[in-house]
């Protein structure tokens, strides 16, 4: 009787369901190629089970501890520089009282998200140009010497991961704010009575009442620690940071599609290597989280 009288709500659900069965959970049965040598003309159930061999293969590789050494580092970066500073952002903008500034804030911090990543790129390669960049602009006009930081490896995460963090600050930072909405008001009003300054509200009651949205935020973030983006690394790789820019996402890339020999076994294990790692870190993450009292995904 129920799904009679609630039909509009269960037709609802079906499309975004067929779309998760259809597009997640179909291809996944695609993964058997990691364990296979797998032939196109022979298909997935025809091709030879090789087990392990891939998977091992990439271990032995000598290219295994740079990738993953690259992959870590940008992520590790990428996670302690870009967490905290949407929090902060947020913070901040809660406090602001003068609805013209506020608007504006939020208008030039959310609207870098918009802009593709080529264009993104696009734009680092405008602003960091020896010659013409404004950067080099500056530093020559003070008397320095020109810089190529896309030539420079030490430089590469620094600006992949800032440049990032510019781009979707703004828009990380809407749930937060979101969340800061739902604080009991009669709380900074006490503290007021108390004399308690915007920094120390801040701290005992706008932090505590974000925890638990930050703690999930985090969980999913540490989850998917391996996957540092595909497109924007490698539109910014070239010859002279390549020994730093190499990570899985672009490694896979380029033995599963770009190569002349096109390995699509051992492509396929190396992602499927990935997506065990990153399940693994989910799992350890939400069970500490729980362990210390804090919200988890379940």
């Amino acid at each position: 009787m129920n799904l009679r009288s609630r039909w509009q709500l269960y037709v609802l659900v079906l499309l975004p369901l067929v779309y998760l069965i259809v597009f997640k959970y179909v291809p996944m049965y695609g993964a058997v190629i990691a364990f296979k040598n797998f032939v196109p003309t022979k298909g997935i159930l025809g091709s030879d089970w090789v087990g392990l061999k891939y998977f091992i293969q990439f271990f032995n590789s000598y290219e295994f501890w740079r990738v993953m050494r690259n992959t870590i580092v940008i992520s590790l970066y990428q996670l302690i520089a870009g967490f905290p500073l949407p929090i902060v952002l947020a913070l901040c903008l809660n406090y602001v009282k003068v609805g013209a500034i506020k608007k504006s804030v939020q208008m030039i911090t959310y609207a870098p998200h918009f802009i593709s990543t080529v264009v993104m790129v696009g734009i680092i390669f405008q602003l960091l140009d020896p010659r013409t960049g404004i950067l080099n602009v500056i530093l020559t006009s003070l008397g320095f010497e020109s810089i190529n930081l896309m030539a420079m490896p030490q430089w590469f995460s620094s600006v992949f991961v800032w440049s990032g963090i510019w781009q979707n600050i703004g828009f990380s930072c809407i749930i937060y704010l979101a969340s800061l909405t739902s604080i009991d008001p009669a709380l900074h009003e006490a503290a007021v009575m108390d004399g308690a300054s915007k920094i120390k509200r801040m701290w005992h009651i706008d932090v505590p009442g974000i925890l638990p949205v930050a703690t999930i935020i985090l969980i999913m973030n540490t989850g998917s620690i391996l996957d540092t983006g595909f497109e924007k690394i490698l539109l910014m790789q070239n010859g002279l940071n390549l020994s730093v820019s190499e990570v899985i996402d672009t490694y896979v890339y380029k033995v599963g599609l770009a190569s002349t020999v096109v390995n699509y076994s051992y492509s396929t294990a190396i992602g499927l290597f990935k997506s065990v790692i990153g399940m693994i870190l989910l799992l350890t993450v939400n069970r500490i989280s729980k362990k210390l009292g804090q919200d988890g995904l379940w």
